[in-house]
């Protein structure tokens, strides 16, 4: 069973991926991981990917469209040598998983990769640049600082992938992405994915893409139909205490969001003493250590994983079963992309949040969104934030939170 970058969970379509126009050798390393059936957005990606045609992929997290932009990029890849094929990633861990991905289905069709990331030292990644990959994946800010340095040529690229094409934006790579994309080809296939279609998206596909085919696999709420979602409200003095019990009462594996570095060192500490198996990944580790948290997860050495919003997307671990918001996102959007976590595919997670009456108006925004209310639960040993009497000028009332 392949445990590396992608999971191929359900729901899966009936198709083969024979019938979408792949090589035997590629649907034969696709059987050497149990991908079995390509998912919906794979059978409407790749034959138009393997039509050379321009691509607009909207669908949530777990839907599959790594092995969609991925297949189709390797198989036309068989054919010729260079560095033919660009992908960029919001992130580093996203680049890593795709980078990883590339490599499992590649390495029998003989495609080298390279992945450019920050966060490390540029030396290892010169030198795989110098052996001419077949791939580059790379986040934006990285690629460009090695473009300028003269260590990687960009005017031979045949396929371009812009990944998490909103996250990228969201991060502030807009100007690096348009640099990028004024020294590309004009002559070339372009994949773009993306949770959501906003302005900034459009205009992108206008201007650089030629009359893309848009694949739109949305659900028509927010967030998976396989989560359970939970709120906890509580006095702002006992949000750490919530957390707490919340992690001594679930017992699976967690994925718990901090909004600051010292949050998460805090809980890594008390967890630890607690006698808790617990990582944790913000902008303060190291790149290795990053990347050895997320693997102690996915492996089973520790089932907590904190972090701060660095990992809200594209982390995909199967076995997430719970996401924890310690304190509520900024923005509904963050909700809906850490709650992707959990409930791949057709599978089942529980999102809890931990909140105070002070983000009430986030709260019925979230609501809105994801099309329902939000259980308002409670843990032994923690008061609840309830409605309470207020005297004002002789008279009382109901001081209502919501």
């Amino acid at each position: 069973m392949f445990t590396g970058a992608v999971h191929q969970g359900p729901p899966q379509t009936d198709a083969s991926f024979s019938d979408l126009g792949l090589s035997p050798p590629i649907v034969e390393s696709l059987d050497e991981i149990d991908f079995e059936h390509p998912t919906p957005i794979q059978e409407k990606v790749i034959p138009r990917g393997l039509e050379g045609a321009d691509v607009v992929g909207l669908a949530q997290t777990g839907s599959g469209k790594t092995a969609a932009f991925v297949l189709p990029i390797l198989q036309k890849l068989l054919d010729g040598k260079g560095t033919r094929a660009l992908i960029l990633c919001p992130t580093r861990e996203i680049a890593l998983q795709t980078r990883s991905f590339v490599d499992t289905i590649g390495k029998a069709l003989g495609i080298r990769s390279a992945c450019l990331i920050g966060g490390v030292k540029m030396g290892p990644q010169i030198s795989d640049l110098r052996r001419n990959p077949d791939v580059v994946v790379a986040t934006p800010g990285r690629l460009w600082d090695h473009y300028e340095r003269k260590n990687v040529r960009l005017d031979r690229i045949e396929k371009l992938v812009m990944d998490e094409a909103d996250h990228m934006l969201d991060l502030g790579f807009l100007p690096q992405i348009q640099r990028i994309l004024s020294v590309l080809p004009d002559e070339r296939q372009t994949f773009m994915f993306s949770a959501t279609m906003p302005t900034t998206i459009e205009n992108l596909a206008r201007r650089f893409m030629r009359e893309p085919g848009l694949v739109d696999l949305r659900p028509r709420t927010m967030t998976a139909s396989g989560i359970e979602h939970r709120l906890y409200l509580v006095a702002p003095g006992e949000t750490k205490a919530c957390l707490l019990a919340l992690v001594r009462e679930e017992t699976g594996s967690m994925l718990i969001f901090l909004r600051r570095k010292v949050d998460a060192d805090w809980a890594c500490r008390q967890l630890e003493i607690e006698g808790h198996s617990v990582q944790r990944i913000h902008s303060g580790r190291t790149q290795q250590q990053r990347v050895a948290a997320l693997k102690g997860l996915r492996e089973g050495k520790h089932r907590i994983l904190l972090a701060t919003n660095v990992a809200a997307r594209g982390i995909d671990i199967p076995i997430i079963e719970h996401i924890v918001n310690f304190g509520m996102p900024d923005a509904v959007e963050d909700y809906v992309h850490r709650a992707g976590r959990t409930a791949r595919g057709a599978m089942e997670g529980t999102v809890s949040t931990i909140a105070t009456w002070q983000d009430k108006e986030t709260i019925k925004m979230v609501e809105k969104a994801i099309g329902q209310k939000l259980p308002r639960c409670t843990l032994e040993g923690v008061e609840q934030w309830v409605e309470r009497k207020q005297t004002i000028r002789g008279r009382q009332r109901l001081r209502r939170r919501f």
